[in-house]
C-alpha cells in the first residue's frame, strides 16, 4: 500500500504505457493525461494528506466515488474502513437511523441495537454521496455532527464520538440549491472546506482513448476473453462523442463490446447507434461552423461558370485555414478556436492540405 501523498507520483504515460508508480492511480481509476485530470490529481495529492472535509462536485458518472476511495487509500486513515452512503437512495424517514444507528426498541421493528454508518466508519472515511438530496431535517442533524463531532443513536442518550473523515459529493449546484431554500448555507460552508471539481468526459477528449483501452484490458483480464480492438475510424467516433453519461457510460460501452465482440476489431458499424448518429451530426455541424466562419470574414469567391463545386469549396477551405493560422501565429489550437472547430478536426484538415505547422 502506498503511503499518503504519493497520488501525484502515479503516472499514465502518453502512449498508454504504465510505469511502476502508476499502480496506485490505476487502482484508483484516475486514468488520464488531460490538463483537467492532471490538475485534479495534483489537488487530490495535496488534500489526501490532510484530514479536511472534501466536497466533490461533478456530473453523474464522472467518478466521484472512485475519487473518494482514492483519497481514502492515500490518507492517514487508509487502514480504517471506507463507508459509502447514497443520500438520495435512502428514504428520509430511515436516514437518521442509517447514519447514526439505533437502540433496541427505538421504533417499531427495532428488535436489536444497530450501528449506523458513522460508527461503522470509525477511524476511517465516511463518503456521503448525493448529499444535496438530504432532507432539511437531516441537514440540521448532519451539521450538528460536523460542528461537535458527536452524535447519539436513535432512541439512545449516550454521546458517541464521530472519529471519521467526511467526503461529500453531489452533481447539483449547491449555491442554486441554497437560493431555492433546498440546502442549508451553514452546512454548505461546513462541507465546502476543500472543493474539488471533476471534469465531464467531454472536456477530457485526450483521455477517452486511454480510459477505453484501460477498461477493455480489464474486461479481457476479468473474463478471460481476447481483447477487443478498435479501428481508427471507431476511435474518432468515440473521441467526438459528447458522453452525457461520462466515464460510467464509457465503461459500460467497454463491457458491452467485450462481451459481444471478444477478440474482434471494432469498426464504426459495430458501435451503438447513438454514437454513430452523433458522429455523423458532429461532423456535419463542424463543417457548417467552418463555413459560417469563412463567410463571416467577408470572403466572396466569384468563380467563372461552369466550375467544379467540390474543388472550389476545398480551395475556399484551404484559404481560410491559412488565414486563421496566419492570424493566430501558426498555433493550431487558437486557429481551430477561431474557426469554431475541434483541435483534432483542425489537424485532420491541415494534414489533408499538407498545411500542418510545427506549433500545436
Amino acid at each position: 500500500m502506498d503511503g499518503p501523498g504519493n497520488l501525484s507520483d502515479s503516472v499514465v504515460t502518453q502512449d498508454g504505457g504504465h510505469d511502476r508508480r502508476s499502480i496506485s492511480r490505476e487502482r484508483c481509476g484516475l486514468i488520464g493525461t488531460s490538463t483537467a485530470m492532471r490538475e485534479v490529481t495534483r489537488v487530490l495529492g495535496k488534500v489526501a494528506q490532510s484530514d479536511s472535509t472534501v466536497l466533490l462536485l461533478g456530473e453523474s458518472g464522472t467518478g466521484k466515488e472512485v475519487v473518494a476511495q482514492c483519497l481514502h487509500q492515500h490518507s492517514s486513515r487508509r487502514n480504517g474502513p471506507f463507508v459509502a452512503v447514497n443520500c438520495g437512495a435512502i428514504p428520509a424517514e430511515l436516514m437518521e437511523s442509517e447514519l447514526f444507528g439505533h437502540e433496541k426498541g427505538a421504533f417499531t421493528g427495532a428488535l436489536v441495537a444497530r450501528k449506523g454508518r458513522f460508527e461503522l466508519a470509525e477511524g476511517g472515511t465516511l463518503f456521503l454521496d448525493e448529499v444535496a438530496e438530504m432532507s432539511p431535517q437531516m441537514q440540521v442533524k448532519l451539521l450538528r455532527v460536523l460542528q461537535e463531532r458527536r452524535f447519539e443513536r436513535v432512541g439512545g442518550s449516550r454521546s458517541l464520538h464521530a472519529n471519521v473523515r467526511i467526503i461529500a459529493a453531489t452533481h447539483r449546484n449547491l449555491e442554486d440549491r441554497i437560493r431555492e431554500n433546498l440546502f442549508r448555507e451553514d452546512l454548505y460552508y461546513r462541507l465546502n472546506v476543500f472543493p474539488v471539481d471533476l471534469p465531464p468526459l467531454r472536456c477530457r477528449e485526450n483521455d477517452v482513448r486511454l480510459l477505453m483501452e484501460f477498461f477493455l484490458k480489464r474486461q479481457a483480464a476479468e473474463t478471460g476473453n481476447l481483447e477487443v480492438r478498435l479501428t481508427e475510424a471507431a476511435w474518432r467516433v468515440l473521441r467526438d462523442y459528447h458522453w452525457p453519461g461520462n466515464v460510467r457510460e464509457l465503461q459500460n460501452l467497454a463491457e458491452r463490446l467485450s462481451i459481444l465482440h471478444a477478440g474482434e476489431e471494432i469498426d464504426v458499424e459495430q458501435l451503438p447507434e447513438r454514437l454513430r448518429r452523433h458522429g455523423a451530426a458532429s461532423q456535419a455541424e463542424q463543417e457548417q461552423q467552418s463555413l459560417r466562419a469563412i463567410w463571416s470574414e467577408g470572403f466572396s469567391p466569384q468563380p467563372e461558370l461552369p466550375f467544379d463545386l467540390k474543388k472550389h469549396m476545398e480551395a475556399v477551405e484551404k484559404e481560410f485555414l491559412l488565414r486563421a493560422l496566419d492570424e493566430c501565429d501558426q498555433v493550431v489550437a487558437r486557429a481551430a478556436e477561431r474557426l469554431g472547430l475541434r483541435r483534432t478536426t483542425m489537424v485532420e484538415k491541415l494534414k489533408k492540405y499538407a498545411l500542418l505547422p510545427g506549433r500545436f
